[in-house]
């Protein structure tokens, strides 16, 4: 019997680009794989890296921020300062012994559920690569 790891996968997005990007995917049909949840924050910008650790440290073996365009925040600037915490994050992770690949930002607008579907994919494929984050059995189907 080959079993198959099925990672777990949070997507944080912004209110007014990603997450309507995600509804766009949605009611266009699009398909990307089903493991992924989707919790909706106003901004990006309110996306504290304590909140990827905690989830990172909780089973979700991968976590997705997903904001507006750089130039295009509904708060102005609230994106740029996601850019910076994840950066330092980035380097946090892997300081702490935890592969950074986990850790993934993009920037997503409210047309383009495309993207939304495809980041989504190729990102469960690159955790699915890197198998779970404890080590564990979770998310195993056989």
């Amino acid at each position: 019997m080959t079993e198959t790891f099925e990672p777990k996968i949070l997507a944080i997005c912004c209110n007014w680009c990603s997450y309507a990007g995600a509804d766009l995917a949605g009611v266009s049909r699009m398909q990307y794989p089903p493991n992924v949840r989707i919790v909706r924050v106003m901004c990006s910008g309110r996306v504290r890296p304590e909140i990827v650790v905690k989830a990172l440290t909780n089973d979700i073996d991968g976590v997705l921020v997903l904001g507006c365009h750089i130039g295009d925040c509904h708060y102005l600037t609230g994106n740029h300062r996601t850019a910076k915490r994840m950066a330092l994050l980035e380097k946090l992770l892997d300081h702490v012994g935890v592969d950074s690949k986990r850790l993934k930002i993009d920037w997503i607008s409210a047309s383009e559920g495309e993207k939304f579907s495809k980041t989504i994919a190729e990102f469960t494929d690159s955790i699915r690569k890197l198998g779970p984050i404890n080590g564990g059995s979770h998310g195993r189907t056989g």
